[in-house]
């Protein structure tokens, strides 16, 4: 006697496969829109911080060997004179030498942050300009301690004596060269790169 309802053939039952998020592009359905890493990516933002931060160090170092000295008159008042007219443009060139090491220093961290594939992002972008900003300071304080090692005042200055008197930034405002280049690589290769998780996941 034939059994009632619909017999069920050995071997036909479909079993449940799993499609992978990038997958389903194929299948016309959007892709899910990747979220920033935060929790994941702080600590590794924190050793970024701490490194990109230590680039002061050799920037002053070499700063301080490449910015020109001032040939000044010591006064009357024991305050430091230029000698010459042309001898104040060296403090421009101080400058003007601290922003463009800076500003290179900048270009080639935000380069070699963004080859660190798995942890790009906001996150690790943040700690890296926050040290970026140490690292502008240290270079700051740093290159004018070695400059005045280098060009040292007389022990017992006497007005009239002619002097080199060591370079030094202007303006603290420099400081902010080397996040901005830092901003400016990671920002073109972000845009360059197109994708929404920058990415992350082809690691």
């Amino acid at each position: 006697m034939p059994a009632e309802g619909p017999v069920e053939s050995p071997g036909t039952r479909a079993e449940p496969m799993r499609i992978a998020p990038e997958e389903l592009a194929g299948f016309g359905y959007p892709q899910p829109v990747p979220r920033v890493e935060v929790r994941a990516d702080l600590l590794p933002a924190v050793s970024v911080l701490s490194l990109v931060a230590l680039v002061g160090l050799p920037l002053g170092w070499l700063w301080s060997r490449l910015a020109p000295p001032q040939a000044s008159m010591i006064e009357a008042n024991g305050e430091l004179a230029p000698l010459l007219v042309v001898e104040s443009y060296h403090r421009f060139d101080a400058l003007a030498l601290f922003l463009l090491l800076n500003f290179g220093a900048g270009l080639l961290v935000g380069a070699a942050l963004w080859m660190l594939r798995g942890r790009r992002g906001p996150v690790v972008l943040v700690g890296a300009v926050l040290g970026s900003l140490v690292a502008g300071w240290l270079a700051m304080k740093m290159g004018a301690s070695f400059a005045a090692g280098l060009h040292p005042l007389p022990p017992q200055p006497r007005p009239g004596d002619v002097v080199d008197a060591a370079p030094d930034v202007a303006t603290a405002w420099a400081v902010v060269a080397q996040p901005m280049a830092l901003s400016l690589a990671y920002g073109l290769a972000a845009s360059w790169n197109g994708l929404d998780d920058l990415g992350r996941r082809l690691r």
